[in-house]
């Protein structure tokens, strides 16, 4: 979190998906799922300062459309915690869209687990971190792994968190997104409802290589381009390309920045119209 001399900054990581399997629906019209989420060192920014009211600006490339009152969920993971026993002061926070949106890779999501990791730093409570981020499954299924932003194992909705360490390997992570938003719950609509079996779970290297999305198939049909996207990535000899979510984002992993770097180049300038963002695995 960085700090200035009136205000905070706190970055909404991109969320990737590493690995994500479906195992079956549940009467609750949900999913249960294995997945190993995994989080890139940049995303969105959240600027926050004190104010007489709570207000939101949202700013940055994909701005447009998105909500600015109070039922971003920027504003009610503010409600929230203030409902969970942090003395949260009036608050004005700018929001710097820099991932698409609904675009697999945590979005929303990862700008409210930013916004409380921020509050539980300046307003401590009674509750650890772990604790919010548990409470913050409210929120959204995606929330509490965004609010850790390290890597975890996810089962049920996502929101059952493990910790899992280890060495990728191959940290170095290119996203690309052909710049088609694609809704969740079509996607989930259309799984085939075939469990594949589970995720490996014995190490990371393992649930790279041997992992799987079982949502792939259901986005390609909603959004051809994906496989598009897969395709070029997969030319680039990445150690793994996948898609993250329920799409559109695909990434592709490799092990030295410079095999990154030249992948990102080339990727950009044959696809003008594809958004492309290079960073490293937390």
């Amino acid at each position: 979190m960085d700090q200035q001399a009136d205000s905070w900054t706190e970055i909404g990581y991109a969320k990737l998906n590493l690995a994500l399997h479906v195992r079956g629906r549940r009467d609750d019209g949900y999913h249960n799922l294995d997945t190993l989420f995994a989080f890139v060192n940049d995303g969105d920014r959240l600027t926050a300062a004190l104010a007489d009211n709570d207000d939101l600006t949202v700013t940055g490339d994909f701005a447009e459309g998105l909500d600015d009152g109070a039922d971003n969920l920027v504003m009610r993971a503010v409600h929230h915690a203030r409902q969970h026993g942090y003395a949260v002061p009036q608050l004005s926070i700018q929001l710097e869209k820099n991932l698409p949106v609904a675009a697999g890779l945590g979005g929303g999501s990862a700008d409210a687990a930013a916004i409380l990791r921020l509050i539980h730093r300046l307003w401590p409570a009674a509750q650890s971190l772990d604790e919010m981020a548990k409470s913050a499954a409210v929120l959204g299924a995606d929330v509490p792994a965004c609010v850790l932003s390290t890597t975890q194992i996810g089962h049920g909705t996502g929101a059952m968190l493990h910790p899992f360490s280890g060495d990728v390997g191959c940290p170095y992570v290119l996203l690309v997104n052909p710049l088609v938003p694609v809704a969740t719950g079509p996607v989930f609509a259309g799984w085939d409802g075939i469990d594949r079996g589970p995720m490996p779970t014995d190490s990371i290297n393992a649930i790279v290589q041997s992992g799987r999305n079982d949502l792939e198939m259901a986005a390609i049909a909603t959004c051809p381009e994906i496989a598009d996207v897969l395709a070029v990535l997969m030319a680039q000899l990445p150690a793994v390309a996948r898609m993250s979510g329920s799409g559109a984002t695909c990434f592709a992993l490799f092990s030295s920045q410079e095999l990154m770097e030249a992948a990102a180049d080339r990727i950009v300038n044959d696809n003008l119209d594809w958004w492309v963002m290079t960073g490293r695995l937390r």
